[in-house]
C-alpha cells in the first residue's frame, strides 16, 4: 500500500503540496535589529527545506514594526523604511531560495501582535479593547484602536502578502490564532467594542475576514492563502469552539486554500499542550487528552463545517497517529513543530521508513515531573517558568541550526530559560537604540 503521509494535495487555488507533512510555523526570534531577514534565517530554512516536508510555514512576519511578538521578528512594514527597502527585500528573496531549494512551498506566516506584545519590545500595544494582558506584569494595556486603523491594517495585511509573493514565498497564512491582533477581535473576553467590529459572532470575525479577502485579492486566485484559527481559546467567556465553528462558516465564502487548526492564547497554552490560569480555564473534553493531537477532536466538528482543506498542528508524535488522523478524514495535513527543531530531516526519515516515532523532548523539559514546581503547579510563576524553559530550550536548539552548529539535548532547562530572557531582552535593547 502506498504511504498516506507521502500523498500529494491538491489546494483550491491549483498548487499541489508534495506530501501531507509540514513544518509548522515557530516564531524564529532571527531577524536583525532594523526587522530585517538575515543569513541565519536562510541558513534554517535551508536545512528544513532539506528535510523532506512538503510545506515549511514561517514563523511571525508582523506587519507593524512598533507592535513585535518579541524581538528578532522579521517585519514588513511600509512605514518602517528599513523593512521594505531593497536591501530588505532582497534578504527576503534570500530567505525564500533557501527555503524552497529543495522544490517544497515556503508560505510566509503574516501577524500582528496586539496585546500580546511584551512591555520590554512594545511602549503601547494595541487591540479590540484596552483588556490588559495579566501575566506577570509583562504586558502593558493596550490602546484600543479606531475604525481608520483597523481599516488601515487591512490594507496592511494585502500589501504585505504582495511583498511575499514578489519575493518568492510560494503562499501566504494569516494567522488569526493564539490571541494575536485578529486573534483578539474574535474573543468576547477582549473584544468589548459596540461597533462594527465587536459584539455580534460576524462582528467580531469582520476583521480576520476582511484582512482575508483583502489579502486574496491582492495575490490573485491562483497564490495559496490559508488561515490559522483556535478551535478555541480555552477561556471563560471567551472565543468558545462553537464560535470557531461560526468563522469557518463565514471563511468558506472567502476562498481559503488550507485552515489551520490549533487552540490557546497566552493565558491559555494548549498549543503547547499545558493549561495556563486555573481560575480561568475551560474544560478540556476528556476524549481530547486521550488523543495525541491536541485539537483533533475539534477538527471532528470543523471537518463537517469547513469546504477547504484542513491541517491540525499540536501533539502528532508518532506515524499510527498521524495516518490514523488522515484515514479518518479529520485532517488533509499534519502539522509538526517542535521535533523539526531538533531532527530537522524528521519527515524524510518518516517517509522514508526509518523512524515511526518523532522526538519528543518537551516530556523531561520541567523543573519536577509533578507537583508544586510541575507544569502542572497550581502556582503561575511555576507554571509560566516550566512554559518559558521549555520554550526557551527549543528556540536554543533552532538558533544553533541557525549558526550550522549540531543540537545540544544536554542543554538543561533552567539555563535555557535564563538564556532566552538574555537573548530577548539583549535584543530588545537593540531595538530601542535604533529608535
Amino acid at each position: 500500500m502506498s504511504d498516506p503521509l507521502a500523498q500529494p494535495l491538491r489546494l483550491p487555488c491549483g498548487t499541489t503540496l508534495g506530501n501531507r507533512l509540514c513544518k509548522a510555523a515557530m516564531t524564529e526570534g532571527l531577524g536583525d535589529s532594523r526587522l530585517r531577514a538575515t543569513s541565519r534565517l536562510d541558513q534554517l530554512y535551508g536545512t528544513w527545506s532539506d528535510g523532506g516536508a512538503g510545506l515549511l510555514i514561517t514563523g511571525n512576519v508582523m506587519i507593524d514594526h512598533r507592535v513585535l511578538e518579541r524581538p528578532g521578528n522579521v517585519a514588513i512594514d511600509p512605514g518602517f523604511a528599513p523593512s521594505v527597502d531593497d536591501t530588505a527585500r532582497e534578504r527576503l528573496r534570500s530567505w525564500a531560495r533557501a527555503g524552497t531549494r529543495a522544490g517544497n512551498a515556503l508560505w510566509m506566516q503574516i501577524s500582528h501582535a496586539g496585546r500580546q506584545s511584551p512591555r520590554y519590545v512594545t511602549r503601547e500595544p494595541v487591540g479590540p479593547s484596552d483588556v490588559q494582558l495579566d501575566l506577570l506584569g509583562n504586558y502593558a494595556r493596550p490602546r484600543a484602536l479606531r475604525e481608520d486603523e483597523i481599516l488601515a491594517l487591512v490594507q496592511r495585511f494585502a500589501d504585505v502578502a504582495v511583498i511575499a509573493r514578489e519575493c518568492g514565498f510560494t503562499g501566504l497564512q494569516v494567522h488569526g490564532a493564539h490571541g494575536y491582533l485578529l486573534s483578539s477581535f474574535l474573543s468576547p473576553v477582549t473584544n468589548r467594542r459596540n461597533d462594527a467590529w465587536g459584539g455580534s459572532l460576524p462582528n467580531r470575525a469582520r476583521f480576520l475576514v476582511e484582512a482575508v479577502r483583502a489579502v486574496r485579492r491582492a495575490v490573485g486566485a491562483d497564490f495559496p492563502v490559508s488561515v490559522k484559527l483556535n478551535s478555541d481559546d480555552f477561556r471563560k467567556g471567551g472565543f468558545s469552539h462553537a464560535d470557531c465553528l461560526g468563522v469557518v462558516e463565514l471563511l468558506n465564502g472567502e476562498s481559503v486554500d488550507l485552515l489551520e487548526i490549533s487552540g490557546g492564547n497566552y493565558e491559555q497554552p494548549r498549543l503547547l499542550g499545558v493549561a495556563g490560569r486555573d481560575d480561568d480555564a475551560v474544560q478540556v473534553r476528556p476524549s481530547t487528552r486521550v488523543r495525541e493531537a491536541y485539537f483533533l477532536d475539534y477538527a471532528t466538528a470543523i471537518r463537517r463545517v469547513a469546504r477547504m482543506p484542513l491541517m491540525v498542528t499540536g501533539g502528532f508524535r508518532s506515524r499510527g497517529g498521524m495516518e490514523s488522523a488522515l484515514a479518518s478524514g479529520d485532517t488533509d495535513l499534519i502539522g509538526i513543530a517542535r521535533p523539526f527543531c531538533t531532527h530537522p530531516d524528521v519527515a524524510r526519515r518518516l517517509l522514508a521508513g526509518e523512524i515511526d516515532t518523532l522526538p519528543a523532548f518537551e516530556h523531561r523539559l520541567h523543573l519536577r515531573a509533578r507537583g508544586r514546581l510541575s507544569p502542572a503547579s497550581p502556582w503561575l510563576l511555576a507554571k509560566m517558568v516550566n512554559v518559558l524553559g521549555a520554550q526557551g530550550w527549543y528556540y536554543q536548539q533552532m538558533e544553533r541550526l541557525a549558526d550550522g552548529r549540531r543540537i545540544d539535548p544536554r542543554r538543561g532547562m533552567l539555563r535555557s530559560f535564563m538564556r532566552y530572557w538574555w537573548n530577548d531582552l539583549s535584543k530588545a535593547a537593540a531595538l530601542r537604540r535604533r529608535e
